[in-house]
């Protein structure tokens, strides 16, 4: 149900001949559910942003929130629920602070026995209506969005390439690998090759809890990938109950060298790169 042209009217009118009275007790209103997570200057602010928009709004005759008109009604709406949302509000919070103007207008209204009918507070409370769920909707918006990138984040910590040694890099794995994880595993580990111009890698599973066929599947993937860019591939962590899976999937991991330990790993591609026999030439010489 929108708003007539003349409620709008009257609605700018009453918002505007009573902006300090609404403001204050709009104010008063939100302070109360927020218990004091906000700071009184701020709460003031964001209402009186609120207000200004919503005034601006209804004096180009606007008489629904989706309309042209409410496009910068909306941009505040919206700039305060990405603000609240990032702040750790609710989304209940967020919204009820928008629901608390009808008991704003609504002291208003009864002060002022000429300023409007139950008609005109049931079409006002319409807008405000949509006005709160205008709100939550941008909330969530915000909030998935938040929790998309701390997601990202997580997920790129989980998965560090460490340089061990000059020309040795590795992985080491916390926790189940899935396909998303997979991915992302393999590009830091490319990247990382192509920024070190290491030609050993090892990927060290000590920290997955278990190996199944998509797990074994993405780690293969990935050693294939480090292959095509010039680079062997060492897995270490390879316990006996993860031994006894693989077999017991019949998994083949070919060529590919595997180790129990990623200090056995390390030691092996130190053999490989002639650190470990160099080492023991200089002490014969000594």
């Amino acid at each position: 149900m929108a708003l007539s042209a003349d409620e709008s009217g009257r609605l700018a009118g009453l918002l505007t001949s009573h902006v300090d009275q609404v403001t204050q007790r709009w104010t008063e209103v939100v302070a109360g559910q927020l218990r004091g997570r906000l700071s009184q200057a701020e709460l003031r602010h964001q209402v009186q942003e609120l207000h200004r928009a919503l005034v601006d709004a209804l004096g180009k005759g606007l008489t629904d929130l989706a309309a042209e008109e409410g496009t910068e009604l909306r941009a505040v709406l919206a700039e305060v629920s990405r603000g609240q949302a990032r702040q750790g509000f609710s989304a209940a919070e967020t919204a009820t602070g928008v629901f608390a103007l009808k008991d704003a207008l609504l002291s208003v209204m009864e002060a002022d026995q000429s300023a409007g009918t139950l008609r005109d507070y049931v079409a006002f409370g319409t807008l405000v209506d949509q006005m709160g769920l205008f709100t939550f909707e941008s909330y969530v918006r915000t909030r998935e969005s938040l929790i998309a990138d701390q997601a990202e984040q997580l997920l790129e910590l989980s998965t560090p390439v460490v340089k061990l040694w000059e020309g040795v890099v590795a992985v080491p794995l916390v926790g189940t690998l899935d396909s998303a994880r997979a991915q992302v595993v393999m590009e830091r580990l490319l990247q990382t090759l192509v920024d070190t111009g290491s030609p050993y890698a090892i990927i060290d599973i000590t920290g997955v809890p278990a190996v199944d066929t998509q797990v074994a599947q993405h780690i293969l993937k990935t050693v294939v990938a480090a292959r095509l860019m010039g680079a062997d591939c060492i897995i270490s962590g390879i316990r006996p109950q993860i031994a006894q899976t693989i077999v017991a999937l019949g998994i083949e991991f070919g060529d590919i060298a595997t180790k129990a330990s990623l200090a056995d790993a390390l030691r092996h591609v130190l053999r490989l790169t002639g650190v470990e026999t160099g080492r023991r030439q200089s002490r014969r010489e000594a």
